[in-house]
């Protein structure tokens, strides 16, 4: 069973219905213990009950007119049990008492009388939060891929990056967020299930269902395919995170083709995600586009984890790449050469261009799939990503940090 594991503890025999119904009308919270009464010490059997019950968050219901108590609880629970996050529930007047929870050890204060929907975004919070630790830890990477305008390639760098992926070290799922599934035309596969039917169906979805509304394509890879007739598959915060949950938990990396999303689908995916690549071309209107939706983004938690990749990139006398960053706030990544007598044709037999290694275009996929495998995530779940300018003469990288030349990829 799926979901976070979540213990709630009161002083209140009222407070307990309250509690246990907003919990199970979040959908992304299940009640594994509850009990009356807070632990008093550290050998306290409720210590023993919260952690043989492999819970996730702990609730502390605070009653205002008993604060030490609950205080002296989170102290107890944050000190003797290993990896269990604790969230507090009480008034939002209480500055003191605010402070006091937060230094004890609470992760989150929320209000007491908290509605179902601000619990669920605090357990999507911990979920987020938890997902990227994993990551950190080398179990699975997230990486998302969005149009800076309609036609920019996002797609194509979506496959691309999967495919290379695959064929270096297995284990990757292509997940088509797209309004409209392209994905699947791109690696010639005809998809009868996919994304949708996923989201449809989570309330009973594991890993065994899981694999069997994935498309498995040429050389392994699995795909999530996106709608096949038009269709926002807007989802709340909550389906997502327990979608990602089963997909790090199953996958070495998953690749997400945003497409020409611009919701708040798109911002919490990239919530998610390790690294963020905004697809654009160096024209006046591409930036532009990219320059607003990088604000877009860094509205949400993603804000270092998004870079530009320039495709159909060539150099045009007198535009360094100082402009671009310049014109769009965002640092870049990658650059994609020109070479549409290659891509056109892949695209239209559904065979990604990486394949043919002799060419340029496919060298720089591996190269940026390379270098995106290569980065070594932060603590926070971002990835230490940083593009070297081309310079005559300098290929040496620093020590300690990924420095890029996308250009030279694979020579």
């Amino acid at each position: 069973m799926h979901g976070v594991a979540v213990v709630f503890l009161t002083e209140d025999q009222d407070r307990f219905r309250v509690l246990q119904h907003r919990l199970e009308s979040t959908q992304i919270g299940r009640a594994v213990y509850s009990h009356i009464g807070f632990p008093a010490s550290p050998t306290d059997p409720i210590l023993r009950q919260i952690q043989d019950a492999s819970a996730e968050v702990v609730l502390i219901d605070i009653d205002p007119e008993n604060v030490q108590r609950a205080i002296r609880a989170i102290e107890l629970i944050h000190s003797t049990t290993n990896e269990i996050v604790v969230f507090a529930l009480g008034e939002m007047n209480q500055p003191p008492t605010i402070v006091a929870t937060m230094r004890a050890g609470a992760r989150e204060y929320l209000e007491r009388d908290v509605s179902p929907e601000s619990l669920a975004e605090a357990l999507t919070r911990f979920s987020g939060a938890r997902t990227k630790s994993r990551t950190s830890s080398g179990r699975a990477r997230v990486f998302s891929v969005l149009n800076t305008k309609g036609g920019a390639g996002a797609t194509t760098v979506a496959v691309n990056i999967a495919v290379a992926l695959q064929e270096a070290h297995g284990n990757v799922v292509l997940v088509d967020f797209a309004p409209l599934g392209h994905a699947g035309l791109h690696l010639n596969a005809r998809p009868t299930f996919g994304l949708v039917d996923a989201l449809q169906n989570l309330h009973r979805l594991d890993s065994s269902l899981l694999e069997g509304l994935m498309t498995q394509c040429k050389g392994g890879l699995h795909l999530l395919a996106g709608p096949q007739q038009p269709n926002t598959v807007a989802a709340a915060a909550s389906e997502l995170a327990r979608l990602f949950d089963l997909l790090v938990a199953q996958y070495r990396y998953v690749v997400v083709d945003c497409s020409n999303r611009v919701d708040q689908t798109a911002r919490l995916l990239c919530d998610l995600s390790n690294a963020v690549m905004l697809v654009t071309q160096a024209d006046v209107v591409s930036l532009w586009s990219a320059s607003r939706m990088y604000n877009f983004l860094e509205e949400g938690t993603g804000r270092d984890r998004v870079r530009l990749v320039l495709n159909r990139y060539k150099k045009i006398p007198g535009f360094s790449d100082e402009d671009v960053v310049k014109a769009t706030n965002c640092k870049i990544l990658w650059k994609i050469p020109n070479n549409y007598q290659s891509v056109g044709p892949a695209i239209d037999k559904g065979a990604p261009v990486v394949f043919q290694e002799s060419q340029d275009i496919s060298r720089s996929f591996r190269g940026l799939a390379a270098a995106l495998a290569e980065a070594t995530p932060s603590s926070e779940g971002s990835m230490d990503l940083a593009y070297q300018h081309d310079k005559t003469g300098d290929k040496r990288k620093a020590a300690g940090r990924l420095l890029i030349s996308p250009m030279r990829a694979g020579q």
